[in-house]
């Protein structure tokens, strides 16, 4: 391919604060197809050599935006990224085009993919050309060239990343997501969001309280949870940004908020009637309808993905297990059989599954995962600590939850397929409850 079709021809102004600008160039053209929905993945091969500098030299930031982008790619779990020793050619020396790639010097390291890179930074203005290719192939995949200033790198490197995975799944990325959860970092249990991978934590609530069960509307503008602020457990319907909107405040418990699929309402488990029930609520907080009617305690609602049923736990058969309700014709099935104890379950992007906390006869307690016709659960975690509360990343990739394998519960993510676990962040204090936001806009 020669130059000039990574001529840039179109700039698109991304919004942002920032003034970060994008060239397209190139349009996805991938041998490579990773199936996010297989049970098992095969990690490619990646190299991703030290960028280059195309202006005056700062070999520090092009090592650290290489690193970056290594890193970002890697907690997919789609990636093995190569270590940069067993590269074959000086990155300082080889060029960014393909006719300049001698491409058996990376076949002969076994990398399938290669991502290069260039920047030129000059002044406050940083410019990043970045390009995907398929070495076996010898051609290339994708090409972004950004620029922007300088605190603008790690959103550069993202929407590479994104396109990234877009090019070789078909689906868009996790980057513009974001992982809220509870923390005792301050001595008190608050929510704090962080970024997809751990990144700048920050404190959301700060009621010198009790903050629980965070969960992100599907536009991802407003988190709903429970707080004990005022001294008993009252739902807050908050939105992101502007940190105003509307308190459910009726007589017993209002938990367990769980927001519907495309709509401003949500289902939370409500007792002002009598023992803890399922009801639909608009985003104002107004009940629009009671959606369960039993004499136990119904708790955890988790939507399908288009809306029609809802999941949730009660303890109905004597012991909680989770059930599924279908709204529109009010059937209601048991799933889980296996177990006495099963809760905290979350419905998969995909609809093909559920994935929730399981107490064992032992005592231990561990992420399991159903499909949602009811047949054998496969277990994601044992033999490190307790592990609960999982959520799902919104392509159904990956599943954050909280454990206490290494002493205080922490937040760890593995795949999807319980492989590749590994924390996720360190604070202050013990970190639970973790909720996965969708995909993000302004990023």
């Amino acid at each position: 391919m020669g130059r000039s079709t990574l001529r840039p021809s179109v700039a698109v102004v991304l919004g942002l604060s920032m003034g970060l600008m994008v060239w397209l160039s190139t349009p996805c053209r991938a041998r490579v197809y990773i199936d996010i929905t297989a049970p098992y993945l095969r990690q490619i091969p990646t190299a991703v050599p030290v960028f280059k500098d195309l202006g005056p030299k700062h070999g520090e930031l092009a090592g650290n935006l290489a690193d970056l982008l290594a890193e970002t790619i890697e907690f997919t779990g789609f990636f093995k990224i190569l270590d940069r020793a067993s590269f074959l050619e000086d990155p300082k020396q080889s060029g960014l085009m393909q006719h300049t790639i001698n491409f058996k010097n990376w076949t002969d390291i076994s990398a399938e993919l290669l991502i290069k890179g260039g920047i030129k930074y000059q002044g406050d203005l940083l410019k990043v050309e970045l390009r995907l290719f398929d070495t076996f192939g010898g051609r290339l995949i994708t090409g972004k060239r950004y620029t922007g200033n300088l605190k603008d790198q790690r959103r550069m490197v993202r929407r590479f990343c994104n396109e990234i995975i877009r090019c070789l799944t078909g689906h868009e990325g996790i980057f513009n997501t974001q992982i809220a959860f509870v923390s005792t970092t301050t001595g008190h249990k608050e929510i704090h969001i962080a970024e997809f991978d751990g990144y700048a934590p920050r404190q959301f609530t700060n009621t010198k309280a009790i903050s629980l069960f965070p969960a992100w509307s599907s536009d991802g503008r407003w988190l709903a949870y429970t707080d004990y602020g005022r001294g008993k457990p009252e739902l807050y319907i908050r939105h992101i940004k502007e940190r105003q909107g509307t308190i459910v405040s009726l007589g017993g418990t209002n938990i367990t908020p769980a927001w519907v699929p495309r709509r401003f309402a949500l289902a939370a488990s409500l007792s002002y009637e009598g023992n803890p029930a399922l009801y639909l609520l608009t985003g104002k907080g107004k009940i629009i309808k009671r959606l369960t009617r039993y004499w136990g305690i119904d708790v955890s609602p988790t939507w399908s993905p288009d809306g029609k049923e809802v999941a949730f736990v009660s303890n109905r058969s004597g012991s909680p297990q989770i059930y599924i309700k279908n709204v529109e014709n009010g059937k209601v099935r048991r799933l889980t059989y296996q177990g006495k104890y099963n809760t905290s379950p979350q419905w998969s992007p995909r609809g093909n599954c559920i994935v929730y906390t399981a107490f064992s006869e032992d005592g231990h307690i561990d992420i399991s995962i159903i499909g949602i016709e009811g047949n054998t659960p496969i277990q994601l975690t044992s033999e490190a600590g307790n592990n609960e509360s999982p959520t799902w990343s919104p392509d159904g990739s990956l599943i954050a939850f909280s454990s206490t394998r290494e002493g205080r519960s922490r937040i760890y993510v593995m795949n999807s397929n319980g492989s590749n676990q590994r924390r996720l962040l360190v604070l202050d204090g013990e970190q639970t409850d973790p909720s996965w936001s969708p995909r993000l806009s302004g990023y």
